[in-house]
């Protein structure tokens, strides 16, 4: 068997006396079942260069094998990779050891099912692609030899499991209940036929398929592997962790432990530890090893906290631990930390219940961000940069929280090095996700146990990491099927025993919650799970239409007024970690993924790119909305709109309920694939019109109109660490450009809080628009409606525009309107470009410019086009 390197994908540097080799030039062939490695030379086999790290399907792609499993219905046509045994060799020499040296070989992820051999000789089976494989070849490596891998497919052998066969039964049967007014009803509601069997096998579960993603399951090395040699003693973790600050006396106060292994036993060991600030500031330590383990304190003076960058500069400090033997020194680890106090806050609440919020160093804080997915079903192959684009729109789109979803992957470690960097945290999901896991099993179970030893000690030391959670949607999944939460094999005893004890002794200061949604106020019954008095909750009432725990009843006389975003209003949440509404990619992206003959709403292209059930589950809400469409075009721009003014919505009213409630994470942020979802950001990295509403409602401070009972309201809302005041310009006006109000309104709300700063009589008609601002900028705009989009009499606006080249990849455009413009946005058929801001609206006379980045060298000015909204069948561009 393999056993796990506690240090082997660390963020973590080493140089010193440990060296290491990265091996490659692997070649891959496909074969059918349970050939064994004699076999493979009984007849000529054509290897093929693989990608590494990478997998199968990368590797075929490159040798032009297969095409691509995202474009058109490919997904289909590459389902037999799965079927195969896909063997990986390469050679390579060893390295001139000394007596006290060690060397292992390391594989820093297996996807998923594999055994391994070197020089014939069978090292072990592995079947976790969460945790590396690692093997002690000291003895067995010769001056040239041959490593030879071999990965069955990754749910061979398994049998269901009776359990979660009938809890997934169970689900199922709910779920086509509810899918009833869609004209190709799933009673499996997109459920995978392979969850069942998945449960059993450490890997993503997306794997297999979901309702924003295709059955496209990675198999391969998608991560590094690595030669490692010794001498004498090795660092085997680390962790630099903060106990307390003093904020006014700008000091901090931190426990610094070292594991280590030593190769003799009479070796007296010491660990010099170096901390060093941003500013250059040096504090140190030298602790002495005793037992495989040093541990001490470390006051740090002047001390620069990191902070979300909203809050302030998320400051890393240096970190190098040399593991010294007298004057040698044996290993040397190189790391960065984050100085912070970050935990879960519960207290009573005034109004009944408990709150639900995050405090980073002593500041209560509202979490604004949303759901991250694995950046592509190729899970290998997702590059580094890729990583830090993505994390970097969440950071400019106001995101200061992705919540790592629990049926994808931990991350690479380029995903958490970019969130540390730019300030933003981490509610992290452990790989759980929507089905009853047999934990009772004893196999599984020491996986798991495994699993979360190796994760929790990888990412203890990361500054942006906010919570370890147990699951996504187990829970409230087995209440809906059974009616209790009562202890069983359905998972229980991981989320409520192993992974809170993993997290609690290799961590210590990281908060972990058992489930999302998770609640504990049993006044709620059934729904405790996911109620509105304690916990995070899921508030799906306005996508599926039924109620999960909100409140407001099922009592809608069509599917499209249960589904439709004023639900949102309803919703007295905590802390709302899942909400979301479908929309389109950008029309770039589909022209990319989809051929051109069935670039057509409902083509089977159309709709094999669609993976939710029914595939015409949003024209309900959107036939209130914006009316249906009949065209490509008006899909994209009306499911971007639904989108838009649904999560606007949503935040604002989230945001008005602070401090009651303090988090708001969408579904989704990023997509796995190019279709339709509820992204904000697509798969080729296009924000959609969602992001940048998403953009504007999560500013730390926002101004928005509530309209009841014949009153406008105004609230302001303040999400940053100091009070505001400012000056509220409120303005009722009609689309033809008449005033019916005027008001100048002085505001202020305190840090934390959120305040209804002015109200006044308005009956609104459909054609007038609440708008408002601030007389300094310190909020942005922002604008009410008194009707929906379909029945707004938007004038037919003109708009006029300058492109101005600023440099070799970037531009800024002048836009102005002579009337009312709604939607007004820029596009370009580049997905790297980025824009300053969009989809926006735009009164009489007013002009906005917005600048744009990323654009390739010697782009064309004619290619950047602008345009806008303004009704079903007239739109402008």
């Amino acid at each position: 068997m393999s056993t796990t390197s506690e240090s082997s994908a660390q963020q973590a540097t080493r140089t010193g006396a440990m060296t290491t080799t990265p091996l490659g030039d692997f070649s891959l062939v496909g074969t059918e079942r349970g050939l064994q490695p004699a076999d493979l030379a009984a007849e000529p086999r054509n290897w093929t260069a693989a990608v590494v790290p990478g997998g199968v399907h990368e590797t075929l792609l490159r040798a032009g094998t297969i095409e691509h499993p995202y474009f058109d219905r490919n997904e289909d046509s590459v389902r037999w990779i799965e079927d195969r045994d896909w063997w990986y060799r390469t050679t390579f020499d060893a390295p001139v050891l000394d007596e006290d040296d060690q060397l292992r070989l390391v594989f820093h992820g297996l996807d998923t099912v594999v055994q391994i051999w070197l020089n014939g000789q069978l090292l072990g089976n592995h079947e976790n692609m969460f945790r590396p494989a690692e093997f002690d070849v000291t003895a067995l490596v010769a001056e040239t030899n041959e490593l030879l891998l071999r990965f069955a497919p990754p749910l061979a052998g398994l049998t269901e499991s009776p359990d979660t066969v009938d809890q997934i039964r169970r689900i199922s049967a709910a779920l086509g209940d509810i899918n009833q007014d869609g004209d190709d009803t799933d009673a499996g509601g997109g459920i995978s036929p392979m969850l069942a069997l998945s449960t059993q096998r450490r890997k993503a579960t997306f794997s297999w398929g979901w309702d924003f993603g295709p059955r496209v399951p990675s198999i391969g090395i998608w991560r590094p592997v690595e030669l490692v040699t010794t001498t004498r003693a090795r660092v085997l973790g680390h962790h630099v962790r903060t106990d307390a600050i003093d904020r006014q006396a700008r000091t901090a106060d931190l426990t610094i432990s070292v594991e280590t292994q030593s190769l003799r036993a009479d070796m007296d060991l010491c660990a010099d530890i170096t901390l060093t600030s941003p500013s250059g500031r040096t504090h140190r330590v030298s602790l002495p090893v005793r037992d495989g383990a040093a541990r001490g304190s470390l006051s740090i003076q002047d001390v620069e906290l990191w902070w979300t960058h909203d809050l302030g500069d998320p400051a890393l400090y240096d970190v190098r631990i040399e593991l010294r033997e007298g004057e040698q020194v044996r290993d040397v680890v190189a790391d960065r930390i984050g100085i912070r106090t970050i935990r879960l806050d519960r207290p009573a609440a005034p109004e009944g219940g408990r709150l639900f919020r995050f405090v980073l160093n002593g500041v209560p804080i509202f979490a604004r961000g949303g759901a991250w997915l694995p950046a592509s079903m190729l899970v290998g192959s997702v590059s580094a940069q890729r990583h830090r684009e993505l994390v970097q729109l969440a950071r400019d789109g106001g995101m200061t929280m992705l919540r790592i979803w629990g049926g994808g992957i931990y991350e690479q470690d380029s995903f958490y090095t970019a969130t540390d960097e730019l300030g933003v945290l981490i509610w992290h999901d452990f790989m759980f996700a929507c089905a009853d896991y047999p934990s009772q099993d004893p196999a599984l179970q020491r996986e798991v146990e495994l699993e979360a030893e190796y994760q929790v000690k990888r990412l203890r030391n990361r500054a942006s990491m906010a919570l370890w959670c147990g699951n996504n949607e187990v829970h409230v999944l087995h209440g809906i099927a059974y009616q209790n939460y009562e202890p069983g094999n359905w998972g229980w005893d991981f989320f409520h025993r192993l992974l809170p004890e993993a997290v609690e002794h290799h961590d210590g200061a990281t908060p972990y919650w058992p489930g999302s949604p998770w609640g504990e106020d049993t006044t709620e019954g059934l729904m405790t799970v996911n109620g509105v008095l304690d916990g995070d909750r899921h508030a799906w009432e306005v996508w599926h239409g039924f109620d999960v725990g909100a409140g407001g009843g099922n009592d809608y006389a069509t599917p499209g007024e249960a589904r439709h975003f004023r639900r949102y209003a309803k919703d007295r949440g905590r802390f709302i970690s899942e909400f979301g509404i479908h929309a389109s990619p950008a029309r770039s992206t589909l022209e990319r993924w989809v051929p051109a003959g069935q670039l057509q709403v409902h083509s089977d292209s159309f709709d094999a790119h669609n993976k939710d059930h029914p595939k015409n589950k949003g024209d309900a809400l959107l036939e209130i909305v914006t009316g249906l469409p009949t065209t490509l075009e008006q899909y994209v721009d009306f499911t971007m709109v639904s989108q838009a003014e649904g999560l606007k919505f949503g935040i604002e009213h989230y945001r008005r309920r602070q401090p009651h409630c303090n988090g708001t994470l969408v579904w989704q942020f990023n997509d796995v694939w190019p279709g339709f979802s509820w992204s904000v950001v697509d798969h080729d990295t296009v924000p959609k019109a969602g992001y940048f509403a998403c953009k504007r409602a999560f500013s730390p401070v926002i101004a928005t109109f509530v309209h009841e009972d014949g009153v406008l309201a105004l609230w302001l809302s303040n999400s940053g660490a100091t009070a505001v005041s400012s000056t509220a310009v409120v303005t009722v006006a009609g689309f033809s450009g008449a005033q019916h109000l005027h008001v100048r309104v002085p505001v202020s709300v305190e840090a934390g809080e959120s305040a209804r700063v002015w109200e006044q009589p308005v009956t609104g008609s459909p054609d007038q628009y609440a708008w408002v601002e601030s007389s300094d900028g310190v909020f942005g705009a922002n604008r009410l409606f008194f009707a929906e989009i379909k029945d707004l009499p938007l004038p037919r606006a003109a708009l006029r525009s300058q492109t101005t080249r600023t440099g070799a990849t970037s531009a800024s455009v002048t836009i102005e309107a002579d009337a009312f413009t709604y939607f007004v946005r820029v596009a370009t058929p580049w997905p790297t470009a980025r824009f300053s801001d969009n989809y926006l609206d735009l009164r009489a006379g007013e002009a906005r410019t917005i600048t744009i980045t990323g654009l390739p060298e010697a782009y064309e000015e004619a290619a950047i086009s602008v345009g806008s909204y303004v009704g079903a069948g007239q739109r402008r561009s």
